[in-house]
């Protein structure tokens, strides 16, 4: 059976909840599509990857958003942690853990199809 939560644990959660829904609320459609296609980049440069890589590649974004489009990618099957944690490099998050990715087969996919249309468009 799972452990019930505390009254602080729920509040907590549905405080993280609400500050989500207002940072995807927030984002422009330019955002979602730029760390998109860096995702794609990076993960056809490199098997694994962190959002440590991803903020080197990307100009500054809303506070929280690369951690929210990170996970929309994932349950989007375009990339799947790998079981590894790094310490991250912003100095918001105190250099806590953050997952490692890796680009699904299916991420794979679609990141040849932009490179490859990319290419064209040139």
């Amino acid at each position: 059976m799972a452990r019930r939560l505390t009254v602080a644990e729920r509040l907590a959660s549905t405080t993280r909840d609400a500050t989500l829904a207002d940072l995807i609320r927030r984002t422009t459609e330019w955002d979602r599509l730029l760390v998109e296609q860096a995702v794609y980049l990076v993960g056809l440069e490199h098997d694994q990857f962190s959002a440590n890589l991803l903020r080197e590649q990307l100009p500054e974004l809303a506070h929280g958003h690369l951690g929210v489009a990170i996970k929309a990618l994932e349950r989007g099957g375009i990339i799947e942690p790998t079981g590894q944690m790094v310490p991250s490099t912003s100095p918001a998050t105190k250099g806590h853990g953050i997952h490692v990715w890796t680009l699904t087969p299916r991420g794979r996919r679609l990141a040849e199809q932009s490179a490859a249309a990319t290419l064209e468009a040139a």
